[in-house]
Formats: structure tokens, C-alpha cells, sequence
């Protein structure tokens, strides 16, 4: 967040020779301030060395900006367009605007081998000693009236319930709406937010008891998931001997309670604690209540217990999947891109004798 503020604070007097980017994905995008001001230094800098866990986690035009601030074009060209126009074609497009890129055959390959000899992989289980990792993705159906009314929603880009009249303009819009619909609730044209189910919870719940007392890393995907969560935990410790103790992750406080054991479901927003943040101590179930876009935030948020130094043998974690809605788009979504990224891991990986 920095790096625009010490690019203005030196301007031409930048002092610094070398450079390590940690987490280099976040300078991914080429119109970001962070990468534009990095580039104007960048012929200052005699050495350069990046890190990532996720080098291309929305696909291979995440390299490219990349790429860039190491040679400063000479591999993938000077320019992003450029860089499509060689190894591209146009996907989704209007007559004025290209939406999306899809790869041209062989530009895997073709990248791979132009990129190969300033990049190498390095995959924690190959040198790390890891619990082993187990993903669970768990049907959750609808009931009957809830079905039918997203179906109407997804058809009619219109939802009644009771008074409120929730509207999508766009496909953009109906989209988010619907992932908010798959978790139980969603926000109105005024921002009020409407439950509409609670079948999710319901499974939230349940499988909380299979835990069988283990504690529980959640990820929320929306304020009203937080809030309903919330409120029905506090629902079901009324009149228990054996309660569930619940936080919200807001800092270091919440994050040594975590590690202490002190905490049986800690709720966390994955865009609050992507990187850097220690909580294997902790636990040994993530649980995704509300399922997120992005495969950077999903591999990221299960690194948070699935990494070096933690006190269990295994790893699980668990998706709440409502069947035949956004969710299952969502999680094939996931599933893609995390094959472009494991192709490139591949592709790239040093073996270390």
C-alpha cells in the first residue's frame, strides 16, 4: 500500500539498488497505482527478485505485469497489449469493447519457454513438512420455495419477499445477488438486507456438531453472513452447558486467542487475512460459508492453517456448495483457475537436489 507514497518521496533520488516484491501478485494489474509507480523506478533498480504463491490466479494475463517489473518487457513484450495481441485472441466483446482474453494454442508453452529461464517453483510440500489436506465439499439443497424463488430471481432479474422488491440491472449485479441469495440473505435496492432462507445455516450448524468440539476457522463472504452467523451461534449456546466460543477476526488479539485455543469459531473475512497471518495453532477445519471468486483469496484464506509449523496431522477444509445455483459456478470457477495455476507451478518448478 506503500509503494506509491516511497516512489513520490524519492522521485529521482530513489535509493535502493535492489528490490523484493513479496506477494508480487498484487502488482498483477498493469493500471494499479502501485505497478505504475513501481515502473517509473524500475531503471533504477540493478536487481529485482519477486514472490508468490499464486503467480497467475485469474490465468495467464496475470503474468504479464509481472513479468515486466523483472526484464522490464524483454520476455512477454513492452506493452499488455502487445503482450495479448502475441499470445491471445479476443473472447467476450461488444462491438466497441473486448471483455475477455482466451489463451491462443500453444501459448502455454510458448510463455513457459520465453519466461523459464528468470523463474523457478518452489511448492511448499516439496520441502516444508505440511499436514496433509483434504477438501470436502458439502451439498447444500434448498427447500422447495427457496429453489422457486431463485429460479424466478435468475430468470426474471426481479425477487419479491413480503414488501421488498429486490431488482438486478445488469448480469454483473445479478450475479453477486445470487451468491448473496445461495448464503440466505441479500441486500435490497436501499441496502436492507432481506433473508430469504435459512437452509445454508442450517447446514452451517450441523456440521459444526460433526466437529465434534475441534475448533473452526469460518469464512463470510457478506456483512449480513457475519451478522446471521452471528445471531444464530447466540441462538443455539442459549440453555448449553457446552458453548461455542465465537470472535471476529478484527486483529492480533483475536488471532493469539485463535492460536491459544481459546476460540471455537473464529469468522473471518478472507480479504482480511490473506497473507501473513499465522493461525494454524489454532485448528484444523476451514469452513467456507459464503464461496468467493477468487481463486487467490481461496488458496490464500486455506493457507492460513495449511502451512509449516502446524500441530496437526491433517488439514480440512470444507465448502458449503448450494446444489444447481451460483455456488457450483463458483466452485467450477475455483477448480479452473486453480489449473491454469497448478500448470504453471508445474512448468516452472525447480527441483532442488
Amino acid at each position: 500500500e506503500n509503494v506509491q507514497w516511497l516512489v513520490e518521496h524519492f522521485k529521482n533520488s530513489w535509493p535502493f539498488d535492489m528490490l523484493i516484491l513479496d506477494e508480487s501478485s498484487s502488482f498483477k494489474n498493469p493500471s494499479s497505482k502501485r505497478f505504475k509507480a513501481m515502473k517509473l523506478v524500475r531503471s533504477r533498480i540493478k536487481r529485482i527478485v519477486e514472490l508468490t504463491g499464486t503467480p497467475s490466479s485469474n490465468g495467464l494475463e496475470d503474468l504479464w505485469a509481472q513479468i515486466y517489473l523483472l526484464d522490464e518487457g524483454a520476455r512477454l513484450g513492452k506493452t499488455m497489449g502487445a503482450y495479448r495481441d502475441r499470445y491471445f485472441i479476443p473472447g467476450k466483446r461488444n462491438r466497441t469493447t473486448i471483455f475477455s482474453y482466451t489463451p491462443k494454442d500453444g501459448s502455454f508453452d510458448m510463455i513457459k519457454q520465453a519466461i523459464s529461464d528468470i523463474c523457478i517453483s518452489m511448492k511448499a510440500e516439496d520441502y516444508l513438512q505440511l499436514p496433509d489436506f483434504i477438501q470436502h465439499e458439502i451439498p447444500v439443497m434448498l427447500d422447495a420455495k427457496a429453489k422457486r424463488d431463485y429460479d424466478q430471481f435468475e430468470r426474471d432479474l426481479l425477487l419479491e419477499v413480503d414488501e421488498d422488491i429486490i431488482t438486478a440491472g445488469t448480469a454483473g449485479v445479478l450475479v453477486g445477488k445470487l451468491l448473496q441469495y445461495c448464503n440466505g440473505a441479500v441486500y435490497n435496492n436501499d441496502g436492507k438486507v432481506v433473508p430469504v432462507h435459512d437452509c445454508k445455516l442450517d447446514a452451517y450448524v450441523e456440521l459444526l456438531e460433526q466437529f465434534d468440539g475441534e475448533h473452526c476457522l469460518t469464512f463470510y463472504g457478506y456483512q449480513h453472513d457475519k451478522d446471521r452467523i452471528l445471531e444464530r451461534l447466540e441462538r443455539y449456546n442459549k440453555g448449553r452447558r457446552d458453548k461455542l466460543w465465537v470472535r471476529v477476526y478484527k486483529g492480533t488479539e483475536d488471532e493469539d486467542a485463535w492460536n491459544n485455543g481459546e476460540v471455537d469459531v473464529l469468522l473471518v473475512h478472507p480479504a482480511s487475512c490473506a497473507y501473513g497471518l499465522n493461525l494454524q495453532a489454532g485448528g484444523r477445519h476451514v469452513v467456507w460459508y459464503g464461496l468467493n471468486w477468487s481463486f487467490e483469496l481461496n488458496d490464500q484464506g486455506n493457507c492460513r492453517l495449511y502451512r509449516q509449523g502446524s500441530p496437526f496431522d491433517k488439514v480440512f477444509v470444507h465448502y458449503l456448495v448450494v446444489q444447481d445455483c451460483e455456488d457450483e459456478d463458483v466452485m467450477e470457477t475455483i477448480r479452473d483457475r486453480a489449473d491454469t495455476h497448478e500448470a504453471v507451478m508445474r512448468a516452472l518448478k525447480a527441483r532442488i537436489k
